[in-house]
């Protein structure tokens, strides 16, 4: 059960109905609250937005039948889920055709209100995902050009002539940085230099369980699964004779690592379900923010994918090895944001050109980013003056680590931006990496490498 699906509405008229589910359900991570009828329900859902309402048929006041006939039900994004002693597959029909995800038939076993609600749970994560892949797809109709990287700087000079070397063969690339430097932007640059007409797609392997990943990458056949209600196309296959961009390569399930492997290796996939292969001729982009060699080291990623994936490496540098482009950066996130707004782009003055070269940027360009929006937020002249950077992070490493080691200085910085998050969200790890902006496994691996428990 995720954090997504989580928020669950009870009607029913049985206190000890009521009592008996709750019982079931919250020992599963499921928040509960209770509705004795549905006049008393659509008093809540006016006021809080559940994941999933379960609800009987007959109650008192406004029956269950009555409820998935409101206004204001027929319109909600909740999955409900009907419950009745009484009735068949007649009533069970009927409150599909009101808008009911499913039906229950009383008495059941716990085991069927959780096998049902992951039905739903599932159902609703591949609605998002679909909705996510149509964006996707909506965003490779715009030109993108390599001349857009903006930079001056002789390192980032250099990748962009890799870049160009490289793009025309159909090796794969493994773009290797830390967060907020720009890997995706660098394996847009790959695809649109190549001379592929296929579409460029990219997907997050952190932020999809793993059964899902499978079917999003590879696609299912019709009945592989619960909820396959039709045959899907993964998007190996949707970006065939283009790019797939795969982001976070490092949270790649280990059980899927081989499948990867035979498509690197062969050409081909297999969908879920599926007995036959299918050809395909999609080139392969992936981005790591961490060690690979460590993660093969400490047996999360299998070595032959690694080497196969590594054929061309580039390392993108992290904004404090790159002080030349701070300033041209700085200069055209602020035309953006302007134009957005439809605002004149304000001039950065000579101390605050100052101020940005003279800090590590942890967060890379996306910190650089976030800083210059909020500033542009509270100042409306024409000269740009900046608000101060944290003290803490404007020391950078000095004093915290001997020598000059890069490496090292990263270390330490990461592990105090960690604490940080943590002591922000009184421990809790799933909101302290969203603030880092990394992924739930990506942490609990730092926590433990850093030594942080």
């Amino acid at each position: 059960m995720s954090e997504n699906f989580c928020n669950l509405l009870i009607i029913d008229d049985e206190e000890s109905m009521r009592h008996m589910l709750r019982l079931v359900l919250e020992p599963h991570g499921y928040r509960i609250s209770e509705a004795t009828n549905g006049a008393a329900a659509l008093e809540m859902i006016r006021r809080e937005k559940f994941n999933a309402i379960l609800s009987d048929i007959r109650m008192p006041d406004m029956d269950g039948l009555a409820f998935l006939d409101q206004p204001e039900v027929q319109t909600l994004d909740s999955t409900i889920i009907m419950m009745s002693a009484y009735g068949g597959i007649d009533t069970a029909l009927e409150c599909m055709k009101r808008g009911a995800y499913d039906y229950i038939s009383k008495p059941f076993k716990p085991d069927e209100v959780l096998l049902t609600l992951r039905k739903a749970e599932e159902r609703q994560q591949l609605q998002q995902e679909n909705v996510r892949l149509k964006s996707a797809l909506e965003k490779r109709e715009t030109p993108f050009n390599i001349e857009q990287i903006v930079h001056q700087s002789d390192k980032m000079r250099r990748i962009l002539q890799t870049v160009k070397a490289v793009a025309k063969a159909d090796s794969p690339v493994l773009i290797c940085g830390e967060t907020g430097t720009g890997k995706e932007l660098i394996a847009r640059a790959v695809h649109s230099e190549s001379d592929r007409r296929g579409p460029f797609l990219a997907i997050n392997c952190s932020a999809i369980s793993p059964g899902l990943l499978e079917s999003e990458l590879f696609g299912h056949t019709k009945g592989s699964f619960t909820g396959a209600d039709r045959e899907k196309q993964g998007l190996f296959s949707v970006a065939s004779t283009g790019t797939l961009f795969l982001d976070e390569i490092a949270e790649l399930p280990l059980e899927l690592q081989p499948k990867l492997l035979r498509v690197l290796q062969e050409g081909e996939i297999r969908k879920v379900g599926s007995t036959r292969s299918e050809k395909i001729r999609t080139r392969v982009v992936a981005a790591a923010g961490i060690n690979l060699l460590k993660a093969v080291e400490g047996n999360r990623f299998r070595s032959d994918l690694f080497y196969r994936l590594a054929v061309v490496e580039i390392d993108l540098p992290p904004l404090r090895e790159r002080v030349d482009d701070i300033p041209l950066l700085a200069e055209h996130i602020i035309g953006q944001l302007a134009e957005r707004e439809g605002r004149d782009a304000p001039e950065l003055s000579d101390s605050a050109r100052q101020q940005l070269a003279g800090y590590p940027w942890p967060g890379n360009v996306r910190e650089l980013q976030n800083f210059l929006e909020k500033a542009m937020l509270f100042n409306r002249e024409p000269v740009l003056e900046l608000p101060p950077l944290p003290k803490a992070d404007r020391r950078g490493q000095e004093g915290d680590s001997e020598g000059f080691s890069l490496k090292q200085a990263t270390r330490e910085l990461e592990a105090r931006y960690i604490r940080r998050a943590l002591d922000h969200t009184d421990g809790n790890r799933t909101q302290a990496a969203k603030l880092l902006e990394i992924s739930l496994r990506a942490l609990m691996y730092k926590i433990k490498e850093y030594k942080l428990e």
